[in-house]
């Protein structure tokens, strides 16, 4: 998937003409496949992540608690944002990977619709995110985690990916709360 360059919109289609919030009527467009796969990263401790991988976690099986929210929030996204159409999904999953210091989601979101589903795709990366901090916040308070898009197909704008990041990042440093 590429990116497709083009003029960014200048208008906000959420917003009427008085500026106020509403609901986007997607009741003329076509149905077409829609995907997209957001990201989530969860920085954590080598000694969390340790504790993952050896299912040593006291809540229980974390990781497939996060899968279950994340899968459980792409269906309910209408539920969580309240200007997002309801989609009708034919995919959605959340796959977790453990890293040193880290746990990467991806969470898919596919269907055949009127609308995008890049919404679900982020629920379900950012609930996931959630659930696994629930899980593991007794041993580890200092967790952060950030999510994006990274690609989505289908639709009037075309497809979209997100270019890839240089290999030699440095790792990012993480501040206590204390």
């Amino acid at each position: 998937m590429a990116s497709r360059p083009g003029k960014p919109r200048t208008t906000l289609t959420h917003l009427g003409p008085s500026g106020d919030a509403r609901m986007v009527d997607v009741g003329e467009k076509p149905i077409t496949s829609r995907r997209a796969r957001a990201r989530a990263i969860v920085h954590v401790t080598p000694a969390t992540a340790r504790l993952l991988r050896e299912g040593r976690v006291a809540k229980g099986d974390a990781l497939a608690v996060a899968r279950i929210a994340g899968i459980q929030a792409a269906k309910r996204t209408p539920d969580l944002l309240p200007l997002c159409h309801g989609v009708a999904l034919t995919r959605a999953t959340v796959e977790l990977d453990v890293a040193s210091d880290h746990v990467r989601i991806d969470a898919i979101a596919e269907a055949r619709d009127r609308t995008g589903v890049e919404m679900e795709a982020l629920a379900a990366a950012s609930v996931a995110a959630l659930a696994l901090y629930d899980m593991l916040k007794a041993v580890d308070r200092a967790i952060t985690f950030e999510v994006r898009l990274e690609e989505k197909e289908g639709g009037r704008s075309g497809p979209f990916a997100r270019p890839q990041e240089p290999r030699s990042r440095a790792p990012r440093s993480r501040r206590s709360m204390d």
